[in-house]
């Protein structure tokens, strides 16, 4: 199922996606939805039967203003180095476990929306990810359990002030400017696409930078959760970042970073087409 959270009359509202159009979901016995919701195979069956039965009014999605599906997550939690192009562009060797980090949960900007290029940035760089939102509180989980604590997937683009992070020698700071999390446009099911098998591809003023597939992951989704869940609990709402490939500005002979006026557009099979716009601070 496609989650769409969007803006209807200035007000963010939760609506589902069924090929082209949108429907609002609360007009439907189900209502708006919690993150633990969406991971509930129950309440999609009602709102599956409502979209059966119930005279509902649908619009095109393409007229609406979608927004970041988790406005203010609990927590950012990303996963470096976790294609194995991206850690060879690096000349970093491959990990025994995953190398984790954080974005601040203030970085978060919506589809169509600014990345403010900050006046004490330089090197400012993109990263298409596939991020994974948590439906239901986890601690201790098995693999083989981890798919039944996602509520659903998204696009983030992991934007990085790469010149800070090398200053700093750790990742904070400059993964965390306002704006460096766009994230969006929808929030798609497990049931809906294999994660660990989907392509993923990012372009900046219509050019690839990025291009390679999930199926490329060092740790796979259901190894992250199970690792990440061992380490700290995981509360709905909260966001994995899952890593990106190889392409990346800064490792680019020369670099290639994003400079106001750019257009980034961040790719993920089966989700959509994240977009945002490079402006001066």
């Amino acid at each position: 199922m496609r989650f769409v959270r969007y803006a209807s009359d200035g007000q963010p509202q939760w609506g589902v996606a069924v090929e082209d159009t949108v429907y609002a979901l609360a007009d439907t016995p189900a209502g708006e939805p919690t993150y633990q919701d969406i991971a509930n195979p129950g309440y999609r069956a009602t709102v599956e039967r409502a979209l059966e039965t119930e005279s509902l009014r649908g619009q095109p999605l393409a007229d609406v203003t979608p927004l970041a599906p988790v406005p203010t997550p609990g927590k950012i939690t990303c996963v470096g180095l976790n294609y194995f192009k991206h850690g060879e562009e690096q000349d970093e060797e491959i990990p025994e476990k995953p190398m984790l980090f954080s974005k601040s949960p203030t970085a978060v900007a919506n589809p169509d929306s600014a990345i403010v290029h900050p006046a004490d940035v330089e090197d400012l760089d993109y990263e298409v990810e596939l991020a994974v939102v948590v439906g239901k509180t986890a601690k201790h989980v098995d693999e083989a359990d981890a798919r039944d604590y996602v509520a659903g997937y998204t696009v983030l683009n992991d934007v990085s002030a790469r010149d800070a992070q090398f200053e700093d020698e750790q990742f904070f700071r400059g993964k965390s400017y306002d704006t460096f999390a766009p994230m969006g446009p929808e929030l798609v099911t497990d049931d809906e696409i294999d994660a660990n098998d989907v392509d993923v591809e990012l372009r900046v003023n219509g050019e690839v930078k990025q291009s390679s597939s999930t199926a490329q992951f060092i740790f796979d989704i259901d190894e992250v959760i199970s690792y990440l869940s061992d380490v700290m609990t995981l509360r709905p709402g909260d966001v994995i970042a899952t890593g990106t490939p190889g392409g990346v500005g800064i490792f680019r002979e020369p670099p290639e970073l994003l400079e106001p006026g750019d257009t980034v557009t961040a790719e993920v099979e089966g989700i959509g087409e994240l977009t945002n716009h490079v402006v001066s601070e």
